[in-house]
Parts: structure tokens; sequence; C-alpha cells
């Protein structure tokens, strides 16, 4: 007798389904067919174990085990559960109907037990979307397909409860999620505020601009604190962004077990030795890096200047395009990176060029070689340069009250709102750093005050066209955080500030 149930086979931040199928034939050995890799093929021995534990055993037959389509890649140890199902059921050890009612999937223990998988909030929507009955998985991940909605989800802890349940012999009651009351109880508190942070306000102010307009930019001396910060003031995830951002993270396996719905936006800051392929993604079977991690979020890289030329030259793309596309011999895949780039850096390697006490002892050449590890294209890309100097004793040890994160954040919410009624005919823009430039031309129409001002201004440091393009989209977001409904002079010289790294003293 054919068993056959259905699994999927995650490719990118998608699934795709697999039917599993199952048949004995006269013979002696195990066949596992469709493009299996050696961690599936491994599955007969976890397998045989586990049926052994509760009693059943392998047949001492022929059996052929089908993964289709034939012409999609399978990789992983998640088969285990539904190929040993299909087992029991074409050797006719276990008697349901229940099978190909349900997505099943989940790697098998020696002793039966079910361990956790990867991937499991884009294999309940595939399951969804198959109009399947429901999904039998791991109880660790049972919370995070609940997220799916009019999906029945069975979590089980061992072989045993599977058999029991698709036999009618156990009751497991559907685990049930209210995605919306989940994604307002993680919203939270934030571990640090800007309240906190004594002076610095060019820098504050430097930030608020970049969340309210989802601009990318290094937040200078202070640096690594005030980045932690930023979360707290940008606007909440939207239930879109937060499970665009909890498939990446399942598919990744980067989510806690028993987790469900990732509510704040993530904050991914890699060490400067990180590998091009561990930032952008790839690997035989493409797995999402560190900039889709970061999607909808930010990315942070202290100390930009010690990270290799190679792994920096790679954001390039993904900085443009708010994607990043992988491409392999037998795929092609586009990971999603739409992400804030903050990035942190010394003026020199002593620390203390421009410094106001103390001198640099770099020389010119030194400070030059420095900073030309970064490429202008890079910088280029980078709406908002912030150069800051160290706060005084005075300013560190002072009693002022600081404006906390609250009351920023929703300045920037303001500023958000005003830019979604903008876009509301384009709805994958919400922010203006993501304008092309046909809408920079259209938006931000500049008077004759402010062309002059921009024309000196590009003139004087020998900015480029994007960088151009770049002052343009900061002003339109400073003109929103003042609610002006067309960019004036102030909000032009307010956003050549933001380009000191174009300054000729940097170039010296």
């Amino acid at each position: 007798m054919l068993a056959k149930t259905y699994g999927s086979a995650v490719y990118g931040v998608d699934a795709k389904l697999i039917t599993i199928e199952a048949n004995v034939i006269k013979g002696t050995r195990f066949y596992l067919v469709g493009l299996a890799d050696n961690a599936v093929k491994e599955s007969q021995q976890r397998i045989e174990s586990s049926l052994k534990t509760f009693g059943y055993h392998m047949p001492r037959q022929k059996v052929v085990v089908n993964l289709a389509p034939a012409d999609i890649k399978k990789e992983g140890s998640a088969y285990d559960l539904p190929i040993a199902l299909c087992v029991l059921q074409t050797s006719n050890q276990i008697d349901t109907d229940k099978l190909e009612q349900y997505t099943i999937m989940g790697e098998l223990a020696l002793d039966g037990a079910l361990r956790p998988i990867k991937g499991v909030l884009p294999i309940a929507i595939e399951a969804r979307k198959q109009k399947h009955q429901g999904i039998i998985l791991p109880l660790e991940n049972a919370a995070e397909a609940a997220i799916v909605d009019n999906l029945e989800v069975i979590g089980v802890q061992t072989l045993m409860e599977a058999i029991e349940f698709l036999e009618g012999k156990t009751v497991i009651k559907p685990l049930k999620s209210d995605t919306r009351d989940i994604f307002a109880d993680n919203q939270g508190q934030f571990e640090l505020d800007f309240a906190d942070v004594q002076g610095q306000e060019k820098v504050k102010r430097a930030l608020e601009i970049a969340a309210a307009g989802g601009h990318n930019g290094p937040p200078g001396a202070g640096k690594t604190m005030m980045a932690k910060c930023l979360p707290s003031i940008l606007p909440p995830l939207t239930l879109l962004e937060a499970l665009e951002t909890t498939k990446i993270h399942s598919v990744a396996g980067k989510l806690d077990r028993n987790a469900s719905l990732i509510a704040k936006r993530p904050f991914r800051a890699p060490h400067h030795t990180i590998s091009d392929v561990a930032l952008v993604g790839g690997g035989g079977l493409p797995q999402p890096g560190e900039i889709s991690l970061a999607n909808n979020g930010i990315l942070f890289l202290d100390e930009l200047p010690e990270f290799k030329r190679t792994v920096l030259e790679v954001l390039r793309q993904p900085l443009e395009e708010r994607k990043v596309s992988i491409s392999r011999a037998r795929i092609a895949l586009d990971f999603p990176a739409n992400f804030m780039l903050i990035a942190s850096m010394n003026p020199c390697p002593c620390g203390f060029y421009n410094h106001p006490d103390k001198a640099c002892v770099c020389n010119a050449g030194v400070v030059q070689r420095y900073l030309s590890r970064i490429s202008g294209p890079l910088l280029d890309r980078i709406d908002l340069h912030v150069e800051v100097t160290p706060i005084s004793f005075e300013e560190m040890t002072g009693s002022n009250l600081h404006e906390c994160s609250e009351q920023i954040r929703a300045r920037v919410i303001d500023a958000r709102q005003l830019q979604m009624e903008r876009f509301k005919q384009n709805p994958s823009i919400h922010a203006n750093a993501m304008m092309n430039a046909q809408q920079v031309k259209k938006i931000c129409q500049l008077d004759h005050v402010s062309q002059a001002l921009l024309k000196k201004a590009m003139e004087k440091l020998g900015l480029s066209a994007r960088a151009y393009d770049r002052i343009l989209k900061v002003a339109r977001t400073i003109a929103d955080l003042g609610d002006a409904p067309t960019i004036r002079p102030e909000h032009i010289a307010e956003a050549i500030q933001y380009r000191s790294l174009d300054r000729e003293h940097w170039a010296s």
C-alpha cells in the first residue's frame, strides 16, 4: 500500500511543497530518492532506532521513499518524521487516513523524541496556502507556526505522540495564538534610552533624522551606546514587517525555542572579522546573512575601517536596492535587506585627529591611508556623516534633564506618517530614504535660494550626483520633522552639515 504525506523545502525565505511517498515491494534494501542530501539519507538510521524504541520495526522488504518533485534539492533532517510515518503506514504497522491531510516535519532523536527544526514559519504559511488541514511538528516549534491564522497546529514531543494522534487514540488540542496580542505584548521596553546619554546633541539630532527618514549614517563619538539607543526611537514594526522579520530569523535558525513573533526591530552588530558571505548570505543552499537578519532594523558596523575592503564593498548593492541577490548553479534567490546602516569610525588610527585637547600622533599619510579603507562609492551611499568630539567633564557629570526616547520617537512617528501619506500610491516605499531619482526630482523641489546654497556646497565639497540626492532626501526628512510642506534653505543647510566625510580635511 502506497503511503503519502506532505512536507516543505525552504528556499530563501519561502517554502515549497514536498510530497513524501513510501512503498514496500519485494526486496531487502531501503532506497530514498528525490535529490536528497546526506542529512536526509541518514534518516534511515534515526528512523530505525526510533521505531525500535516504541516497538515498531523497519520492514524487512524493499522500502522506497520518494521526495517529489525530484528536481528540488532537499536538505536537513526535518524529513525524519514524515518519512517514518509513511514507512509505518505502507507496512501496515499503523492505520490512519489523516496522513494526506497534514504537512508533517520534524527531526527524530534515536529514542524517538522530536527535535526543533528551522524555517517553521514559511513552512506553516505554505501549508495554509496548500489548504492542508494543519501541520504536525515538534512542540518547541508550535508557537512559531501558530502565528499563521486558519491552520491547525499540532505540537508533538515524540514519534509515538504523532502516531497516536493520527490513529485517533489521543486528542491533541491545536495550539491557538492571537497574533495581534503577541505583537502588542512583545513591543515592550528598551534597555537603553536617550535620556541616559549626556551631551552629544548634534549626534542625537542626526539619529533622529536617520530614524525619521530611514537614512544610513555613522553616529560618531560615543558611538556604540547611541547606536544601541536608536531602536528606542524607531517607529514600531508593523504586523507585515514583523512577519517578514520572523520568517528570515526562522529560516536562519536564529529564533529562540518556543518563540513566536518578533515584535522589536532587530539590531545586528557583527564583528569586523566577518566574511563577505556571512554578511550578505550564501552557501550551497543560500542562507540569509547579517544584512538580511537586520531587515526592518539596524545593522551596526563598529570601527568601520577595520572591516575588510571586500566585505564593505558587498554592501553597495543592498544599500541601493534594499535586497541582496544570490545566484548559484541550480538556484537564484533574493533575500530582503531593507536595513538602516549605522557605522562608526575613529578619525585616525590613534583616535585623536581633530580632538580639542589631545594631540594626534598620526601623520597625514597615515590618516589618509586609514580613511581610504572606505571607498568613495560606499560613503556616497551613507546619507548622514557626523563628526563628533568627546564631551567635557562638565557635560558628562551635569544634571541637566535630556529628552527621553519616547519624546523623540513621537516626532519620528509623526514624520513617518507624513511620508506614508506621501507615498501611499507606492506601498513599497514608506520612508524618504527609499525614494528613487525620479521621486527625488518630483518631491524634493527647491526654491532659488536653496538651489544656490546647494550648488555652492556641491562645488566646494566636490560632491557626487549620489551625494546630491542624499542631501535632498535628508533635507526632506528635516522638513518633515518640522512639519514644513516645502524644503527651505535652513533644511538644505542642515543636511549639508551631515556630509562631513566629504570635506577637504578628511582627504588631506
